[in-house]
């Protein structure tokens, strides 16, 4: 697995997840485009989301994730995540039934209990996406899949650019990143005995550059991907 620390261009100070989006927490809204992971999930043709009742949401967040899945008609959402101050603003979302603060590797959720497990922009601050992916499968059911959005490891290291927000000071604070290749994620997931459903990568392209001109130079390049995995019946 290739190494941040050796594409890294902005040398922020980093600090762990839970810190990290505890301080990003008043601010993420505002500074996360809904073309990074929510597009990519309306674009899937998998899974079938009229058949979803019930669905995990690791690292929930804000609930951005939790209230899509309820706008496609999910009747149980229960949430995870380790920032208690995105948990708070999930809490006044009020898209999840339930919500955990702990690691989405060992959420404490019951076993084979879901039809989805969904996770969006948390795989990059996992060290080993090995466990992440064996919880997904101890949480679903037979014939369940899991959806996770990733940060793409190609912006990641073109970019040289870590998850990072800017803190109340106006410094930019980076949350601690590692780079996962797509073959990663397909060994990890296929440990677990996931099969690969769907694969969609999303670009910087004509949305992108205008609201963040400075990326033109990043025009075409991949940004995120969504990964869709079946657990056979």
């Amino acid at each position: 697995m290739p190494d941040f620390s050796d594409f890294d261009t902005r040398h922020y100070r980093t600090v762990d997840v839970a810190t990290g989006y505890d301080g990003w927490s008043s601010t993420y809204e505002d500074s996360v485009l809904d073309a990074m992971d929510l597009a990519l999930l309306d674009g899937l043709t998998a899974p079938d989301w009229s058949r979803v009742r019930r669905a995990a949401d690791l690292g929930c967040g804000t609930g951005r994730t939790g209230s899509w899945l309820r706008g496609r008609g999910v009747e149980h959402v229960d949430g995870v995540d380790l920032s208690a101050g995105m948990l708070s603003l999930a809490e006044e979302r009020g898209a999840h039934d339930t919500l955990t603060r702990g690691d989405v590797r060992a959420t404490g959720l019951p076993g084979h209990t879901y039809d989805l497990v969904i996770a969006s922009l948390i795989d990059e601050h996992l060290p080993d996406l090995t466990p992440f992916y064996a919880e997904a499968w101890r949480l679903t059911r037979p014939g369940g899949r899991c959806v996770l959005v990733a940060y793409h490891p190609q912006f990641i290291m073109a970019s040289g650019m870590p998850t990072h927000f800017t803190d109340a000071s106006g410094e930019e604070v980076a949350i601690t990143t590692h780079v996962h290749l797509l073959g990663d994620h397909v060994s990890a997931a296929l440990a677990s005995g996931w099969r690969l459903e769907e694969l969609n990568e999303a670009v910087v392209d004509d949305g992108w550059v205008a609201a963040k001109p400075k990326w033109e130079r990043y025009r075409g390049y991949p940004i995120s991907a969504a990964l869709v995995w079946a657990r056979p019946d």
